[in-house]
């Protein structure tokens, strides 16, 4: 059983999930209302979270440039829309593409 990090009294196992409706535990005091989430349930809805958001996409020739298809989902997501333009923000790992 873990103890409370702010008053050191009991902790009881509870479940919860994220908005996006990723499933973890936590710990939750009993007497002053404290949540704990520990390092090993952290790296577990983390590793859900790049799971969920990972997408895959081949780059294609398209005239004398090179273009990625956007899947459905992303598409929907972000609103994306046919012929409508986007923000290209080159980054240090990657690019960012925003709707305008």
């Amino acid at each position: 059983m873990k103890s409370c990090t702010k008053c050191a009294s009991e902790c009881q196992e509870k479940e919860a999930k994220t908005p996006e409706g990723v499933a973890y535990t936590f710990y939750k005091c009993k007497a002053c209302g404290e949540g704990i989430v520990d390092m090993t349930q952290l790296h577990a809805v983390a590793e859900k979270y790049r799971e969920m958001k990972k997408y895959h996409a081949k780059v294609t020739k398209w005239g004398m440039s090179l273009g990625v298809r956007i899947p459905k989902e992303i598409a929907k997501r972000y609103k994306f829309r046919d012929n409508k333009e986007v923000t290209i923000i080159p980054e240090e790992k990657g690019i960012r593409i925003i709707p305008v």
